[in-house]
């Protein structure tokens, strides 16, 4: 029960006990009177003033109580009228709130049904794309491509080239110009076999194409070794045979003791053959992007010297120009002090002839 139920509770057991007290009194009056009748009007009259003592304290508390609890009715009502305001406030912001948030959600799950659907047009790509891959031209042709890309990201333009031509009419995928020499890079590597070992279950099945998988990186090792390796023209005594994926090429380096064979990448270094994935090849190019580096400063300075060489020559001339000029201008000076006495000599001669000095008159002549 509220508050304010039982506030008006014990008020209505207030006026009933009221109510009761003025009749209890009534009833001893009337209990008065019937004892002495022989004083009849008094007895009225006291009655009378009674009732109506009794009426108006009862009328004046039934008054002020309906005012006590009109007053807590109000205040009770204005409580309620604000907390029902506040409840009703937050009830608003709490169903914008979940409004805010059933919208946020219809549209990640829009955003979640587009990218499903990108994802299954993504699938169809890749399952297309591995039935383009089954071609092993289409795959080297790719594999060429990756290559390309990062020896473009890596070199400079003059410092590689693509489908290198050898005298013997092999061709080459790159080749990359370090001095005077060449890099030859292939990028043809067998796949077939690697994808077979993927898709076996069985584990016996696996070795077997684990070691037909050994058996074409070899075969594709002395390829490169015999046709690719020509210092006579040009190129240096070791290759780099590039594959494409990581996964294969750590396939390729690493030792299966199942089969009691070596890694595919020790025969390759037996025939200086390098396998290189794409992360690896990007070492090797840094590296020889330094040693480029250094080329470029080492014929700088060869450059330089040879400049400095000419400079010296020239200064060379130029000490025995100014030579020259200095024993020019010594025997100038030489001929111009010369010159300076004998017009000294000159100066004093004609100072004599232009006073005789001590020499007497002449004799006058007779007329």
């Amino acid at each position: 029960m509220p508050w304010w139920g039982a506030a008006l509770l014990v008020v209505l057991i207030a006026l009933v006990g009221v109510i009761a007290w003025a009749l209890f009194r009534v009833a001893g009056r009337l209990g008065e009177l019937e004892a002495g009748r022989a004083q009849p009007d008094q007895a009225l009259l006291l009655l009378q003033r009674e009732i109506e003592a009794t009426r108006s304290e009862s009328q004046k508390g039934l008054a002020d109580t309906i005012g006590s609890v009109r007053q807590e009715l109000a205040q009770f009502a204005g409580q309620m009228t604000a907390q029902v305001g506040q409840v009703g406030s937050s009830v608003q912001q709490q169903l914008q709130n979940v409004g805010r948030v059933v919208s946020d959600v219809q549209g990640s799950l829009g955003k979640l049904g587009e990218a499903n659907q990108r994802i299954f047009e993504v699938g169809r790509s890749i399952s297309g794309l591995e039935q383009i891959l089954k071609s092993p031209k289409v795959r080297g042709g790719l594999g060429e491509t990756f290559l390309e890309n990062l020896l473009s990201q890596m070199l400079p333009q003059g410092h590689y080239a693509l489908q290198h031509r050898f005298s013997t009419g092999d061709r080459v995928d790159a080749v990359i110009h370090i001095g005077d020499r060449l890099v030859p890079v292939d990028a043809k590597f067998p796949l077939e076999n690697f994808q077979r070992i993927l898709e076996e279950t069985d584990e016996t099945a696996r070795r077997q194409w684990r070691r037909a998988f050994v058996r074409d990186v070899k075969a594709r090792v002395d390829e490169i070794a015999k046709k690719y390796i020509l210092p006579d023209e040009g190129t240096y005594d070791f290759a780099l045979m590039y594959i494409p994926a990581e996964n294969v090429y750590f396939e390729a380096i690493l030792r299966d003791d199942a089969i009691d064979e070596d890694a595919p990448a020790v025969y390759a270094t037996s025939k200086r053959v390098i396998p290189v994935s794409p992360n690896s090849l990007y070492a090797y190019l840094r590296v020889i992007v330094l040693g480029l580096k250094g080329l470029q400063i080492e014929r700088s300075a060869q450059d330089i010297q040879a400049r400095l060489a000419r400079l010296g020559g020239d200064l060379d001339k130029f000490r025995d120009a100014f030579d020259v000029v200095g024993r020019h201008l010594t025997h100038a000076r030489n001929k111009y002090d010369d010159a300076a006495s004998a017009l000294h000599r000159v100066e004093a001669k004609l100072e004599g002839i232009e006073k005789p000095g001590d020499q007497g008159a002449l004799p006058g002549i007779a007329p």
